[in-house]
């Protein structure tokens, strides 16, 4: 019989636990963020940095914390957006995500999450364009 959480789910959920626990400022909860995101294998630490690069020069004030043990920026106490690197859950790509919070609806059916392999100058303007979207700029 499988399990019904993996042990990367568990431990997720372990860290979310810890998260909520925390009472960090607003400079504190960055540097811990920057500390994982340098903790990432190379390839996914680089799209890591580069997602959030686009997103505190799109949004500056952004809150910027870890949510389930990924970078996630955060506007008015409320998750917009994630990056789920793919070492995390072993999978072959890494995640852009976008939480309630975000404004992307459109009509009935909407993407929320984008598998993120590279990023070229095209993707970054798509995500730029995704960011101010789900902020409402």
């Amino acid at each position: 019989m499988s399990e019904t959480f993996s042990k990367e789910e568990k431990a997720a959920m372990r860290e979310a636990a810890k998260e909520r626990k925390l009472q960090q400022t607003r400079g504190e909860s960055l540097a811990a963020t920057l500390v994982l995101i340098d903790s990432m294998v190379p390839a996914d630490r680089k799209l890591a940095l580069a997602v959030h690069e686009l997103a505190v020069s799109v949004y500056p004030d952004f809150e910027v914390k870890t949510w389930y043990g990924m970078p996630a920026y955060y506007k008015d106490g409320q998750v917009v957006l994630f990056f789920q690197d793919g070492e995390k859950f072993k999978t072959r790509y890494c995640t852009l995500g976008f939480q309630q919070a975000a404004k992307l609806d459109s009509g009935s059916l909407w993407p929320t999450s984008y598998a993120l392999t590279s990023l070229d100058a095209k993707v970054a303007k798509e995500i730029n364009a995704l960011i101010k979207q789900a902020v409402g700029l």
